[in-house]
């Protein structure tokens, strides 16, 4: 029976609450520490900066390497906030990811599911790589999201006969394509397409014919875009190879630059640690597979006329994890968040899982609820042992790297005790000895609520401590102190024309000021210069007419490229005095 709409509802706005506080709440706290987010945050600023919604520069001379809707959407919430900022850089991400979340409950609810589609929406908010991207200004949450409604949509398209347009799937498509290309498009219909032939072959070319139709439709808006972007002054040639790059070569594995080359099995390796804690599960219930195995023949089997007995909404959900999985296995190019798309399905078929092991396994299930107790405690725990100054960073670490981790631990007993580090530690700790020790039939409910106070302990304390000293912020103030207005510029040894190193995070800290020296449209008669490690003897050789002289070192290690930031002030030769005075 289907759910009913008043529970449905209030079961909505219930996970909505949840996954604002657990996606919203602490967003902001965390300064940028990879190059990734500064990168497409730029974008945005320089849209709101120059005006220029269609094609904008940054960095110098980058154009952006996706489509914007990610960057429109950024540039909105900071028109409204009144800056770029990281709250408002990373908002589209977690709202993209509270959706996808909410309408994966949604979509299942409503086809008679309630109590797995509850637990498969909790499982898809606070498994590792859902939650750690939705927190992200990335591409990839956004387009994930986009995929996964689209999907759901379609799916609804079916049930309606496939009568007329399904407007809310061609919308979600298109959007997934202006944000990351036509594989926006390409993913979902495939996925579609295949499970239309599994479930009702008879039928299958004129589905398709309709569903080429919305194809058609939802790559529409990309396609006005690429026309506009070829005509800005910076766009043309330069732009078409970077769209035939990003979206055809890096697909082929014949990118002019390595991107993320693995092996077809590393692609296991991050569905195996994004969905984390829920795959330990599967390691305490390995036990059961002899038994699940018994008896197994496969004499007479038939795997598509097993797949045709499964029924549609199970058929869908097996599609959609198999193809998108398979899909993201052919390009040589692979990262962990490309397989964003299959988490909601994965949940669904874990939720199922749990359910089966409370009614039948009880005791393994118990076993993996207590573990994640004991996490959450232990966490807790070591949080206040270090606030405490019973352990230290000179205890636990030597070697290359016992610096920066020393420093990580200094940063942690530094947090203060404010009002949500006291009643978050204390919230862990609580919860946890209540998973430890709680009675038998609520080991699933507890284990959630358990992850759900461990991801509100990191993003609100141990992240933003761990990240400040890892992100280059700091460093970008010292710069601010220095050159407080005016170009600066930057120079690196190792350029790749097609995908440049920037210092991206200091540049979007300093307000997008810095551009490559090779790039700034006149030879200046002096500036500031921002370098790394060793490299102002290569600047000296490649521009000899300039002297430079040291300003400021941070002996800090970019989080862009790992390389120390340094500041020189350079100037043309015959500017200065004999004595190295400026005339």
């Amino acid at each position: 029976m289907p759910t009913d709409l008043q529970t449905l509802k209030s079961d909505r706005l219930r996970l909505i609450i949840i996954g604002l506080v657990a996606l919203v709440l602490f967003l902001g706290d965390s300064p940028f520490a990879t190059r990734g987010e500064p990168r497409e945050a730029v974008v945005a600023m320089s849209m709101l900066n120059d005006g220029n919604w269609i094609l904008p520069v940054n960095n110098g001379d980058e154009i952006a390497f996706k489509p914007p809707l990610l960057h429109w959407l950024v540039a909105a919430f900071s028109w409204i906030a009144g800056s770029v900022s990281e709250l408002t850089s990373r908002l589209p991400s977690a709202l993209a990811g509270l959706a996808m979340v909410v309408s994966t409950f949604v979509f299942f609810a409503r086809r008679g599911e309630r109590r797995t589609a509850l637990l498969a929406a909790m499982i898809c908010l606070t498994c590792f790589e859902v939650h750690r991207d939705a927190m992200t200004c990335r591409v990839d949450m956004l387009l994930a999201a986009l995929t996964v409604i689209g999907l759901y949509a379609l799916y609804a398209w079916g049930e309606r006969g496939h009568r007329g347009i399904p407007w809310a799937a061609t919308l979600c498509l298109a959007g997934a394509a202006l944000t990351k290309g036509p594989v926006g498009i390409v993913l979902p219909c495939g996925v579609y397409a295949l499970f239309v032939l599994w479930h009702d072959a008879r039928r299958a070319w004129r589905v398709w014919l309709r569903l080429a139709g919305v194809a058609v439709l939802a790559l529409l808006p990309l396609t006005a875009w690429y026309v506009a972007a070829y005509l800005q002054p910076h766009g043309g040639d330069r732009f078409l190879q970077l769209i035939y790059e990003e979206n055809v070569l890096r697909f082929t594995g014949q990118m002019t630059y390595a991107s993320h080359i693995n092996p077809w099995p590393y692609n296991v390796m991050m569905i195996v640690a994004g969905m984390l804690p829920f795959t330990l599960l599967l390691l305490v219930s390995a036990w059961l597979l002899p038994r699940g195995f018994k008896g197994l023949s496969l004499k007479g089997f038939h795997p598509l006329r097993r797949l045709r007995s499964l029924s549609p909404l199970t058929l869908f959900a097996l599609t959609s994890a198999v193809v998108i999985f398979v899909f993201y296995c052919i390009p040589a190019s692979k990262r962990g968040v490309y397989l964003l798309p299959l988490y909601p399905f994965l949940a669904w078929f874990t939720a199922r899982f749990i359910l089966w092991l409370d009614a039948r396994h009880r005791r393994t299930l118990s076993v993996w609820s207590r573990f994640v107790g004991g996490l959450t405690l232990l966490l807790a725990l070591c949080f206040i042992a270090v606030k405490c100054g019973w352990v230290t960073g000179e205890m636990l670490f030597s070697g290359k790297h016992a610096e920066q981790n020393i420093a990580f631990v200094r940063s942690l007993s530094d947090v203060p005790w404010g009002f949500w580090s006291v009643v978050l530690t204390l919230g862990a700790v609580a919860i946890g000895l209540r998973t430890l020790f709680r009675p038998m039939g609520s080991e699933v409910r507890l284990a959630v609520v358990s992850l759900f106070v461990v991801w509100l302990n990191y993003d609100a304390i141990y992240k933003p401590a761990v990240m400040t000293v890892q992100s280059d912020k700091a460093v970008a103030a010292e710069v601010a102190k220095r050159a407080p207005a005016g170009t600066i510029y930057s120079f690196r040894t190792d350029v790749l024309e097609a995908n440049r190193m920037h210092p991206f995070t200091i540049n979007f800290y300093l307000g997008d000021r810095i551009i490559p020296i090779d790039k700034a449209p006149a030879a200046p008669a002096e500036g500031y210069l921002v370098t790394g490690n060793d490299e102002i003897e290569a600047f000296l050789k490649a521009y000899p007419a300039y002297d430079a002289r040291p300003v400021y070192d941070s002996h800090h290690r970019s989080c862009d490229d790992r390389k120390v930031v340094k500041l020189y002030r350079f100037s043309t030769k015959s500017t200065r005095k004999p004595d190295g005075g400026k005339q």
